[in-house]
């Protein structure tokens, strides 16, 4: 990967929607070499899809809540009945199992501070075998995920 497939990676990070004209002009290229490079970056997994990013207010999920839960166990019954249960979970829109504590981080969206403790209480606290959770309420996002 050279510099030009760098700036067509930070370029289609800013906006996934370019066109292949607008993008060749913005890394210095014709269209024909840019649109080949997108397409080789596509074929190797650089590029991994596009998508849209949605304003979670206008979806009814701007109540987002970050989640620190360690098991008490690491057999791979109750790893696997826990991820699963949680992976398919509407609300959590991030999960991560991590080195050393706590086990996993879950970043959860949902509706307002009620619909959060409905989906802890009637969800994750159901789930067998939870050690500890903690749950962190966001102040202010200074740096969003892209």
């Amino acid at each position: 990967m050279d510099a030009t497939d760098r700036a067509i990676i930070a370029e289609l990070e800013r906006d996934g929607r370019l066109t292949n004209v607008e993008l060749a002009q913005r890394v210095g290229l014709t269209t024909g070499p840019c649109l080949r490079r997108v397409q080789r970056l596509e074929a190797d997994g650089v590029i991994r899809g596009y998508r849209a990013v949605i304003d979670p207010a206008a979806m009814g999920r701007s109540f987002e809540v970050l989640i620190d839960l360690s098991l008490e166990a690491q057999d791979a019954e109750t790893v696997e009945r826990f991820e699963r249960t949680l992976a398919e979970a509407p609300e959590v829109i991030e999960l991560r199992r991590l080195f050393g504590s706590p086990d996993y981080f879950v970043r959860v969206a949902v509706a307002d501070l009620t619909a959060y403790e409905t989906f802890l209480s009637g969800h994750v606290m159901t789930i067998p075998r939870i050690r500890n959770v903690t749950s962190h309420f966001t102040m202010k996002t200074v740096k969003p995920f892209r």
